[in-house]
Parts: C-alpha cells; structure tokens; sequence
C-alpha cells in the first residue's frame, strides 16, 4: 500500500509547491482552475465513458451505490451530531457536515483502487461516485447547505448543477451503449485512452495546491479531530458492515470499503463556497483528512487482506 500513496503523495506534494514557488507568477488558484476544468469537462467524462462502457453492470452496481450512498447519509447524520454536541455555528456545522459525509472517490480513489487490484477496479471508484456519491453532494448536500448556508434557490441549483456534470451524462451514455452491447471501436479506445490518462495526475496536483495548513489555521485542530475519526475510520466501518451484509466478499469488498476511507471531498470546496459555509474549516479538514489517510488506509488495506 506504501508503494502506491508514496508516489501519490508525491504529486500531491509537487501541488503544494507550485503554490509556495508560483512558477510563471500563476497563483495557485488560477492553475487550479484551470487544471480542474480541463478535468471536469474533457478527462473525466472520456475516464468514465471508458470505464463503464464494458464495465459489468447489474447488482453489483447496485449494491455499490447503496453501500456508498449509506456511507455518505451515515456521515451526515454523525456531522451532525457532533455538531450539535459541540454547538458549532451553522457555517462551521454545515462545513463540517460536508467534510465529514463525501469522500474523494475518483481523484484519490480510483488511482489507489487500480493499483491495488488493477484496471478493473477503476469501475467501482466511478459507480461509487457518480452513482451515488455526486448525486448525493448535488441534492442532499445543496440542501444542507442552503439551510446551514446563506444562500437560496435549493432546488434550481440542484437542476442546474445535475444537469451541468458532465461526467453525470458521460455515463448515461457508457451505461446505455453498455445495456445494449455496442462494441467500442478502437479508434474510439485510443482517442478516450489518451485523454483519461491525464485525470489522475492532474486532479493529485490540483489536490496539493488546495491544501491550507498556514499557523493561522492550527486553532481549527479541535474542531476536525472529529471529522478524521468519522470519515476514516467510523463511515468506512459502516460500509464494511453492510458490505459484508449484502455478501460482498474479496477484493470488491475491499474496494468498497477503501473507497468509504478516502479523504474529504475536494469539490465541496465549491458549495461551501457558494452557500457561504465556513470555507477554511472546510479547507482544513481537506488537508487534515488527506494526510491522515496516509496512515488510516494502509491500516484498512491490511485488516481487508488479512
């Protein structure tokens, strides 16, 4: 398991140093909007399409969105909770919920899921997101923000946001030339193959220069010790617990499972953002949470191998 975050963490890293060095004078942010739009409306949507085009759907899809949509529910209500034993503003509550609830699915799972088990293991990193994970972040999460938030109009922004995900109607279509058993022409497989190769590297930089740990933030310590406990050790437990319930065994077990330890979220950032949460609480549990699975998932990965 070493051998596959070490490399990770090592593109992570070179994030956080493009953004301490600013080469070209591009601020961290600029770049990683850029790299994250190139992602979101090109990569991903050919990564997901090449994914789920020959994946193997049916029940096994099924239980893999039920799995990760009991993670994602299950760390609402335990946010809340704590939230509310700690009386959190509803700024910080609302962040913290989020933070807590919606794991890195694709950016950081899938590239540690695929080294671990191989290519196929790529399918349960994207079913796990786009499945249930994103659905959820872009109506249950809105919703949540709206009311924690101060922002409005719950429901258009659910539409527009569902309808805008482009990686959403990229698998819409994989899902539909799968069901009826076109054949993926190899002009098709290379063109799709170049493009989706970039996702990985380019979302781990993009995950560094979105890392925020400057000595004004040390005090936000207390308030995310919670949220590591819950998100990389509670939630995953859960889904193992139903994993193992619904009679997943083997590595799609683990798969399920490591994908329930990711760390936060990254693109929560942007309803934080938008629904004016506590955006550098947030921020931090990013960071915290991702250096911590550093530890929590070799941890998961030998209990699920033993």
């Amino acid at each position: 398991m070493f051998d596959v975050l070490l490399p990770m963490a090592g593109l992570i890293l070179c994030g956080v140093a493009w953004k301490v060095l600013r080469p070209a004078a591009l601020s961290a942010a600029e770049t990683r909007r850029v790299l994250t739009s190139l992602v979101y409306y090109l990569l991903l949507p050919a990564l997901v399409l090449t994914v789920l085009w020959d994946a193997p759907l049916g029940r096994r899809t099924l239980v893999i969105a039920g799995s990760a949509a009991a993670g994602v529910l299950s760390g609402m209500a335990l946010g809340y909770g704590v939230c509310r034993f700690c009386r959190r503003t509803r700024a910080q509550t609302g962040a913290l919920i989020l933070a807590t609830a919606f794991p890195n699915a694709t950016y950081m799972g899938l590239p540690v899921l695929e080294a671990l088990y191989g290519p196929w293991a790529r399918s349960i990193a994207v079913q796990y997101d786009l499945f249930a994970c994103t659905p959820l972040l872009f109506s249950v999460g809105i919703l949540v923000a709206t009311r924690l938030g101060t922002g409005d109009g719950a429901e258009r922004s659910m539409r527009q946001h569902l309808l805008r995900i482009p990686a959403l109607w990229a698998a819409l279509a994989a899902v539909l030339m799968n069901l009826s058993g076109l054949p993926q022409p190899e002009l098709v497989r290379g063109l799709l193959g170049l493009l989706e190769r970039g996702v990985v590297p380019l979302m781990l930089f993009a995950i560094g220069l979105s890392l925020q740990w400057e000595r004004s933030r040390w005090h936000l310590l207390p308030s995310l010790l919670p949220v590591v406990g819950l998100k990389l050790l509670v939630i995953p437990a859960v889904v193992l617990w139903l994993a193992a319930g619904l009679g997943f065994s083997g590595d799609l077990r683990a798969g399920v499972v490591l994908e329930a330890a990711m760390p936060t979220m990254v693109l929560g950032l942007v309803l934080c953002e938008r629904f004016r949460l506590d955006v550098g609480l947030y921020a931090a549990a990013v960071t915290l949470t991702t250096a911590s699975s550093l530890v929590t998932l070799p941890l998961w990965y030998a209990w699920l191998e033993t």
